[in-house]
């Protein structure tokens, strides 16, 4: 998804489009992740971006969306550019941190 939003309507106040604006971008989140697995991948990761207009976006993380909304809302932009692109993911485990040896004398 590559999408400026606008933050203004003749008929619908703020805070409402605010609210759309954020179900709609969890709406096709989960809607990708429901999307069957290719062999090999564990799960659906997503790159995102955000920014004013699409020039100035900066990378951002998923969990960052609906903060990014509400700065935009808070600063009073008329509109925004998210993108939310979808790529394989895969598990990495985590290295095994080794004991400290005490010793005593």
């Amino acid at each position: 998804m590559k999408k400026t939003f606008k933050m203004s309507h003749p008929k619908i106040k703020r805070p409402r489009l605010v609210e759309a604006i954020k179900h709609e971008v969890k709406k096709y989140i989960k809607r990708e992740q429901r999307k069957t697995l290719p062999p090999k991948v564990d799960f659906w990761d997503f790159d995102c971006r955000y920014g004013a207009d699409e020039a100035s976006s900066e990378v951002i993380h998923v969990s960052a969306i609906n903060k990014c909304i509400s700065k935009a809302e808070a600063e009073g932009l008329e509109s925004f550019y998210l993108e939310i692109l979808v790529k394989p993911g895969y598990r990495t485990k985590k290295p095994k941190e080794e004991p400290e040896i005490i010793e005593e004398e």
